[in-house]
């Protein structure tokens, strides 16, 4: 079996594919790539047994057909080293040896029985929609840094989609933020969801970034299949049921304060520096067109404090919360203003964006942290 490929063109597909890959595999041969060569269509697929991406590209001269599965780590490192150039494969079908062949030089390495990997879940389900590339990759970054790593609640460690004949909801929580995303541009045929865990989530966030067409989205009862461009991920859907965000999301939110952003933002920063190592708790005491950002740690007798204007009618109250939660959740809201609707010191605020995209909603709750004072 021989082909000729580019350097740089098989570097960019096989680095996309090898993000699955875990550090620690049931399975060696799963640390593998798996090379599979049909005509000149060169295939590359790898896993991590929970999730599997393929994906394709057209090489040269090729003679044969047949699977291979090399090293992933060790075939990178080789690759990420040529400038741009035609390199000769050649695999001896008997030992699955591989040898590269560049202008200068040759490398050679050891491979495995391409038949013995594992082969590509399938899924006969049919719930099935499309979305704009764009529009997934968006909804991902917006939604991803909510999901929990929690042994005793998986259900919470992906992102939930929620279908229905008039728009898509991607939900994520972690029991102290929650993050709604809505996008009416997106509908199924009948009310659908499943929850994406957080691994294959972030794998599309990092292949999507250069594609521009249609997503089809396909799920069944164990997995979810996303196809776009000549690449396939199949992945193992998380098992359960998501909890109802519509019932803790509050809806009499009076006190409404609209700032800027990244004012705030500033703010929070270098506020935080001075908040107790333990609790991060930052406290904002808001009054009419103001609110006074403040910390302390009273073990190191350190703390801050520092004023912002803002568009604030209601009445004088003051709320804590996780500095680290609340600076990640205004650097993921894109508009120039941000909403923090609260009722209370002892509820869960809101936080939106001053005036969403046409077509979306974005909604994130936050919950409060107790005061001492």
């Amino acid at each position: 079996m021989k082909f000729n490929v580019s350097s740089s063109k098989l570097f960019a597909q096989l680095q996309a594919v090898s993000r699955v890959i875990a550090a620690k595999n049931s399975l060696q041969i799963l640390e593998a790539v798996l090379f599979d060569l049909e005509g000149d269509v060169l295939t590359l697929t790898a896993s991590d047994s929970e999730t599997t991406i393929r994906t394709s590209l057209t090489v040269e001269d090729a003679q044969g057909a047949g699977k291979v599965a090399v090293g992933g780590k060790l075939l990178l490192e080789t690759l990420k080293e040529f400038s741009e150039q035609p390199l000769t494969f050649q695999i001896d079908e008997q030992n699955f040896g591989l040898n590269i062949t560049s202008a200068n030089g040759t490398y050679s390495f050891v491979g495995a029985n391409g038949l013995e990997y594992p082969e590509m879940p399938v899924e006969e389900g049919d719930n099935t929609f499309s979305m704009p590339a764009n529009v997934l990759l968006e909804a991902i970054n917006k939604t991803i840094f909510c999901t929990a790593d929690d042994e005793l609640r998986p259900v919470m460690n992906g992102i939930y989609f929620d279908l229905s004949e008039e728009k898509i909801a991607m939900v994520a929580t972690d029991a102290h933020r929650l993050v709604r995303y809505i996008n009416d541009g997106v509908k199924a045929a009948q009310a659908v969801s499943f929850i994406l865990p957080k691994k294959p989530a972030q794998l599309l966030k990092q292949v999507l970034q250069k594609e521009a067409e249609e997503v089809k989205v396909t799920f069944g009862q164990k997995n979810a299949k996303f196809e776009f461009g000549t690449t396939v991920i199949v992945c193992r859907q998380i098992e359960g049921r998501f909890p109802n965000y519509n019932a803790v999301i509050p809806q009499n939110n009076t006190n409404k304060v609209i700032v800027d952003r990244q004012t705030i933002v500033n703010a929070c920063k270098r506020v935080a520096v001075f908040a107790n190592t333990g609790t991060s708790l930052l406290k904002l005491a808001l009054s009419e067109n103001q609110i006074k950002i403040s910390a302390q740690d009273i073990d190191f007798s350190t703390s801050a404090e520092e004023t912002i204007a803002c568009d604030y009618a209601g009445m004088p109250m003051a709320i804590g919360f996780k500095a680290p939660f609340l600076i990640e959740i205004l650097a993921n809201i894109p508009s120039q203003e941000v909403v923090l609707q609260l009722a209370d010191p002892a509820r869960a605020g809101l936080i939106l964006p001053a005036e969403n995209e046409e077509g979306q909603d974005l909604l994130i709750l936050l919950m409060p942290m107790l005061l001492n004072d």
